[in-house]
């Protein structure tokens, strides 16, 4: 009997679309495999079993079935984005549980090319942290389960890392997609500002959140992204030979990258070398104030986004978090300090196509109770280990993150790539070149 479990959503959809498998066969084998699986992993805050059966069988029964890019693909959603008649809780019990009544944007366009949505996914508190856990569950790397997924999109990475679902939907703040993508073994693509819809949040963190794919490959990044995007990324046929830049150096004074993170950049470099790709030493002119923009944006975002909700409901270190931020929303409304970082950065993307760097400083936390632990503590414990992250969201820029080499434990390790905007077909290329000289596992051994 044919398996539906570990194909991609390519394969899934092309085989749906010339009938050699069904919407619904292909939904229960993932369904069941959730049931199987979930218990350890914990990607799932909401499994919506009976709902999706139904809609996997309205989905074969479509005059367009055979036009469709995600004909049947099973896929799950970040839990902060509405998916019709489904609470859209954000990871607290602060929020409120009414279902909602219509689909986001990129939810309607997952739906509209064919995909089935079968649940929604955990994300720490208001999405705030680079660990998921809390009141609605632990996300754990299906790669090693002692240690965190990442966050905020820490569920969404999980579900596909361990074969629950072939891609998810998630969103990217401050590190948000490129984060557990590059702990779990993942492909994902935080697209440029205006790329994708965003409406996530209470003005998506002063526009620095982005919608975009959890793949285990670059098509199906590159298929998922295309659909939430209304636009196809298509691959050109002469990609031109790139002036790559690779920087090891953390944006955050004091802060370290370990060995296995700049041993995936130097092994990343060499392959690009051996494409036919200019490769050298280059590293951003971050400013020194960086630590501070990225503080007083990330907790003012917080702020914004905790305004109306019973703060007796809220964990302690999302309510600290907040009360910080408050008196940094004015300035931070006003973007100036994000306007001079792109300034300043500007020139060194108009001298290099493509910035090749770590993804993480090292490895996650230990999945634990990081929601009971005090604000400084998590503060400390995200910075060390994500600080290569945030830049990209202040200015608003493409950014990828791609699995390349392996931890002691076996787990990914993963770089990330960098382009000016406008580019993401250019990283997707880069990306598809990597993965080409040095294929990546797809999930995790779990069985």
């Amino acid at each position: 009997m044919t398996t539906w479990v570990g194909r991609t959503a390519a394969e899934i959809a092309a085989a749906v679309r010339e009938k050699r498998a069904t919407p619904r066969e292909v939904v229960a084998e993932h369904l069941a495999r959730i049931g199987k699986l979930d218990g350890r992993v914990g990607a799932f805050r909401v499994v919506r079993a009976e709902a999706a059966l139904a809609e996997a069988d309205e989905v074969g029964s479509r005059d367009d079935l055979g036009e469709l890019p995600l004909a049947g693909v099973p896929v799950a959603v970040k839990d902060n984005l509405a998916v019709r008649g489904e609470t859209n809780r954000v990871g607290s019990t602060a929020t409120p549980d009414t279902p909602a009544g219509a689909d986001h944007e990129v939810v309607a366009r997952l739906r509209a090319a064919g995909a089935v949505v079968v649940g929604l996914t955990n994300v720490p508190e208001l999405c705030v942290f680079g660990t998921t856990e809390g009141v609605h569950g632990t996300s754990r790397n299906p790669w090693d389960t002692s240690r965190t997924a990442g966050g905020s999109s820490g569920g969404s990475a999980a579900a596909v890392a361990a074969g629950l679902v072939p891609i998810a939907l998630g969103n990217d703040g401050m590190g948000s997609l490129r984060i557990p993508a590059a702990n779990c073994g993942l492909v994902t693509l935080k697209p440029g500002s205006g790329v994708v819809p965003a409406g996530i949040s209470d003005g998506d963190w002063f526009g620095m959140s982005e919608n975009g794919p959890l793949a285990t490959t670059v098509e199906d990044a590159r298929l998922l992204l295309s659909v939430i995007a209304g636009t196809e990324f298509v691959r050109r046929d002469a990609p031109a030979t790139l002036d790559v830049a690779v920087s090891l150096r953390s944006p955050l004074a004091g802060v370290t990258i370990s060995a296995p993170y700049t041993n995936a950049v130097r092994e990343a470099a060499g392959l690009l070398i051996k494409a036919g790709h200019q490769v050298r030493r280059a590293d951003p002119p971050y400013p020194l104030s960086l630590g501070v923009t990225s503080l007083a944006t990330w907790t003012a975002g917080t702020s914004v986004d905790a305004q109306g909700l019973d703060p007796r409901l809220l964990a302690r270190r999302t309510r600290v978090h907040a009360a910080i931020g408050r008196r940094f929303v004015k300035g931070v409304r006003k973007g100036g300090a994000r306007q001079e970082l792109r300034e300043r950065l500007e020139p060194f993307f108009a001298e290099h196509d493509v910035l090749l760097l770590p993804a993480l400083a090292r490895r996650s936390p230990k999945a634990e109770a990081w929601h009971e632990r005090g604000w400084l503590r998590n503060v400390l414990a995200n910075t060390a280990y994500s600080p290569l992250t945030p830049p990209w969201n202040l200015t608003g820029w493409p950014a990828m993150s791609v699995p390349l080499g392996t931890l002691p434990s076996g787990a990914p390790t993963a770089v990330q790539l960098v382009a000016r905007p406008g580019s993401e077909t250019v990283l997707l290329e880069v990306a598809e070149e990597l993965e080409r000289r040095r294929p990546w596992r797809r999930t995790a051994p779990l069985d």
